[in-house]
């Protein structure tokens, strides 16, 4: 049997490319886009549906046939994909604790990604973003959580006060070293990669904390990740 989409004019198809490659189009829609079997197998594990779900032709998998090259062009994967899907985004009412990990202009999806995945890892409650963070339903941030945003919920925060427990500005070489902050509940503030956090936001901070390193800095989501480890191990020690 021929695939059900063949035409490179179908309308879903153009749908799908505007929803990968233009985060204005994901906002009005409130869809974004996954690709790869890992991650629809991700998104099935966490009870996601997804509202279009598409395969490449004879490759056996579930969802709307199509054409093995069309599928390819649809995808921003350089290998092209044998599936990929279009799913809602949701979006937390409101930052969650006990633990969360909140970004303020961390630009690159790929670095939002990674630390939803980080997140995840370590049991954080959720990921708040803020200021120009990256979206993390994009493309690459998708693909850098490695299906975790299907399992860690996200939000937006307006400012500081939105963020739950203690608020615990990450600010290389400042305040205390990171093992000395205790808190049953925190918030973890990250800032962008090259300005770090304003200083408004640090004056809006419980607590300031660094990572003892010997250079000068780590990148956004590495930081994050070695914070996660070491805030998680001393809630563990606590309780």
């Amino acid at each position: 049997m021929p695939p059900s989409i063949a035409s490179p004019h179908n309308r879903k198809l153009k749908e799908v490319r505007k929803l990968r490659m233009r985060r204005r189009a994901r906002e009005r829609a409130g869809r974004f886009v996954a690709e790869g079997e890992d991650l629809l197998a991700a998104a099935d594990a966490a009870g996601w549906t997804a509202l279009e779900r598409y395969c490449a032709a004879g490759s056996g998998l579930p969802g709307t046939e199509v054409d093995a090259k069309l599928l390819a062009s649809a995808s921003g994967l350089a290998s092209g994909t044998r599936a990929l899907a279009v799913y809602e985004e949701r979006w937390a009412p409101h930052p969650l604790g006990p633990l969360c990990v909140y970004l303020h202009d961390v630009h690159d999806p790929g670095n939002v990604g990674a630390v939803v995945r980080s997140a995840e890892a370590f049991g954080a409650s959720c990921v708040a973003l803020g200021g120009a963070s990256a979206d993390p339903f994009s493309p690459k941030a998708v693909r850098a959580s490695m299906g975790a945003v299907f399992g860690v919920p996200v939000a937006r925060a307006e400012s500081a006060q939105d963020l739950p427990g203690v608020r615990i500005a990450l600010v290389a070489g400042l305040g205390a070293p990171l093992e000395e902050i205790r808190s049953p509940e925190a918030t973890l503030m990250v800032g962008g990669e090259r300005t770090g956090l304003p200083h408004d936001l640090i004056s809006q901070a419980d607590e300031i904390a660094h990572i003892p390193i010997t250079t000068n800095s780590l990148n956004a989501a590495m930081a994050a990740t070695v914070a996660l480890y070491e805030l998680t191990t001393r809630m563990g020690r606590d309780d």
